[in-house]
């Protein structure tokens, strides 16, 4: 059944937290609130009524605060844990009844060499299971390497545009995420054009929507915009969806996609993996 809300657009990346709230050892402490009514406040006078709720990457896998808004508001929220590698399905299945629908492995800055992920057959069957997707973001040119390290079967999103090496169809995460989109299904988010190291976020929009198709993409504010705060002009970050590709497509990455990949219902029960891991 359409209702109004599932017509609505879709933030599918944002962040809430408070204020030194932080793992230990985490690279980066808040020093601001970061609630979610000041993200409504700024998303819905331009109609993001929706929005994927992603567990920051200096919490950790202490979930709670997005659990706590995801059970608040269950018709406008999803959400995206972080979970470690032995995670139990007990667990996941809890998740995905307070609205959790993916987890995601934050890379950028650390090693790549993912051998416990690799290894966590249960975990990934689990998330086929419940119909989840893994959100990987990784440093600029190295996600080669890391599908290499990661079962064929998984449905994948790509943060913040998926930071190639080069705005070119030859470059080899350009390359290696479309052969992936062949096996699973591949979303990449156009968000975090400041995180890109100056490659043009407009061509490699335009880039991922010749490789991948409308359908492929999805869009993030990446509000509050952690360490580029600076950049958290809610306006301008929409605005710029509508440059990079025209209305028609800013439409389907806004409303139709993440609805579908985040709101439809159906689970996919007794899913397996056949592979460990990708061709290499």
């Amino acid at each position: 059944m359409m209702t109004a809300l599932s017509k609505t657009f879709v933030d599918s990346h944002f962040h809430v937290f408070d204020a030194a709230a932080a793992q230990p050892q985490a690279r980066y402490v808040p020093a601001y609130d970061a609630p979610l009514q000041a993200w409504q406040a700024a998303a819905q006078p331009l109609g993001v009524q929706r929005g994927v709720l992603v567990q920051p990457s200096f919490l950790g896998a202490d979930n709670s605060r997005l659990v706590q808004e995801l059970t608040r508001h269950p018709e406008l929220l999803r959400g995206v844990a972080v979970v470690t590698p032995d995670t139990g399905r007990e667990t996941l299945e809890r998740l995905h009844q307070d609205g959790v629908r993916g987890i995601r492995l934050n890379l950028a800055g650390r090693s790549h060499r993912i051998e416990s992920w690799s290894d966590a057959s249960h975990l990934w069957d689990v998330l086929l299971a419940l119909g989840w997707h893994l959100e990987l973001h990784t440093d600029v040119g190295a996600l080669p390497r890391v599908l290499q390290q990661l079962p064929a079967a998984l449905p994948l999103v790509i943060d913040h545009m998926g930071k190639p090496d080069s705005v070119a169809s030859t470059d080899p995460s350009v390359g290696a995420l479309v052969r992936r989109a062949r096996q699973a299904p591949v979303h990449v988010k156009l968000s975090g054009a400041y995180r890109l190291g100056g490659r043009d976020p407009g061509a490699l929009a335009r880039l991922w929507l010749t490789e991948l198709g409308r359908q492929g993409l999805l869009w993030g504010s990446d509000w509050p915009c952690t360490n580029h705060e600076s950049e958290a002009n809610y306006p301008e970050l929409l605005n710029a969806l509508y440059r990079w590709l025209g209305e028609d497509a800013a439409q389907a990455v806004l409303v139709d996609n993440p609805h579908r990949l985040y709101w439809a219902s159906a689970a996919l029960p007794g899913t397996r993996l056949t592979a460990k891991a990708a061709p290499r």
